[in-house]
């Protein structure tokens, strides 16, 4: 292979920036030491009357402040859409873009559940009430938050939208790496967004995937799961791009893979067939070993079905390596942030490869015979990992899973 053509055609991406909106936090920082510290962001919801529900708390963004004039707009978008542009910025800043970038090579995926749940409640009941309310329905298309982000930042390369559940922030980093490899940008904006709100809720605690306790992931007390809100994005970019800038790299991004279980809308298939398929195959576009794998940011949501199943897949894949690397989620301390799940869930295992540091997992009790692995139990765990992958799943069957690895730890990017 030609160095041209490695320039042109990388095997592997990079990641270079982050930005996150969650409950613990208006950015990464924030993010990061509340779960090293073992602290949740959830807690009963105030936005909007939560009574009636499964379960009246969740991951809610506290405190929140949006100035439309920071991002030349004349007016505030909907929630959802502020999170992402929030995120958006912290990680173009942290990447060091400015306006050096190429803009016609920079291009964006964001990935959403529910889009501008809440605006779009409000508009409704207020066009059914015949109260004008000076905004369009269009405000509140799924795309509306990727159009504002193309806008903002003046994007000029592909944008795309993903809603395939759970697994969607998961899938937008995967899709970058692929827009990486096949040449298509130089740059990519890999994001996750989602917002809490009164149908959504109710929507899912009619699921029962709701615990109307506390969400205990892997635990033999676990009884479901809680949600949350927020955003996360990655700045995803070729290694030739960077290198030529000079940027800090934070983690490469090797492979990814999605799949579908083709099974039930909400229940994992049984033998865990699809999650053993989409985390071997992640592996295998990454051209790396399971023996090589140090550690799995899990999708660990507390439901009953689902922990078992993530557990077989991990064991059926690395099989004795299984038993020797920390597995852990960080699910009670975010709560499970829909579309923004996957993208927020790879911020925090790119800083576990970053800072050596593996984020536990809160509310643990009682092992299940059934989840034997070890799953980091509520303390953070100070232990250097070379190569992880981060596994998401959602509603519908669908699974996503990427790989990771330290910079320098192993064969370097083309």
């Amino acid at each position: 292979m030609t160095e041209q053509h490695q320039r042109q055609h990388p095997r592997h991406a990079v990641i270079t920036g982050l930005g996150a909106v969650t409950c613990l936090g208006h950015d990464v920082p924030a993010l990061w030491d509340g779960l090293v510290a073992g602290r949740s962001g959830i807690d009963r919801i105030t936005r909007f009357d939560p009574t009636g529900l499964r379960n009246e708390r969740g991951g809610q963004v506290r405190d929140w402040r949006f100035a439309p004039d920071e991002f030349d707009l004349d007016a505030a978008p909907d929630e959802a859409t502020q999170f992402l542009l929030v995120a958006a910025r912290e990680a173009w800043r942290d990447a060091g873009l400015g306006s050096r970038a190429d803009l016609d090579r920079v291009g964006a995926i964001a990935s959403t559940n529910f889009g501008g749940g809440p605006s779009w409640e409000e508009y409704v009941r207020r066009s059914v009430a015949q109260q004008p309310t000076g905004r369009t329905f269009a405000e509140f298309a799924f795309a509306t938050g990727l159009a504002y982000l193309a806008r903002t930042f003046g994007l000029q390369g592909p944008t795309t939208l993903l809603s395939i559940a759970c697994a969607s922030g998961t899938a937008a980093l995967g899709c970058a790496l692929d827009w990486v490899r096949a040449g298509r940008a130089d740059v990519v904006l890999a994001a996750g967004h989602d917002v809490l709100a009164p149908t959504v809720l109710a929507g899912l605690s009619i699921l029962g995937t709701m615990t109307k306790e506390e969400i205990r992931p892997f635990s033999a007390t676990r009884s479901g799961t809680l949600f949350g809100e927020g955003a996360g994005v990655l700045v995803v970019e070729a290694p030739h791009h960077a290198a030529a800038r000079g940027a800090r790299v934070y983690a490469e991004l090797l492979g990814s893979c999605q799949t579908n279980n083709a099974y039930h809308m909400t229940a994992p298939d049984k033998g865990a067939r699809g999650m053993i398929r989409v985390l071997s195959n992640a592996l295998a576009d990454a051209g790396v070993e399971p023996r090589a794998v140090d550690y799995i940011n899990a999708h660990g949501t507390g439901t009953k079905p689902h922990d078992p199943e993530e557990t077989h897949a991990i064991k059926a894949v690395l099989g004795e390596r299984a038993a020797q690397i920390p597995v852990s989620s960080i699910k009670a301390a975010v709560a499970h942030t829909m579309g923004a799940a996957g993208a927020v869930e790879a911020i925090a295992t790119v800083k576990a490869l970053a800072e050596g540091v593996i984020p536990p997992t809160l509310n643990y009790e009682e092992p299940d015979p059934e989840c034997d692995l070890d799953y980091v139990p509520n303390q953070a765990r100070r232990q250097a990992i070379g190569c992880a992958a981060s596994i998401s799943a959602g509603i519908g069957g669908s699974n996503a899973c990427v790989v990771l690895r330290r910079p320098g730890d192993g064969e370097a990017s083309p």
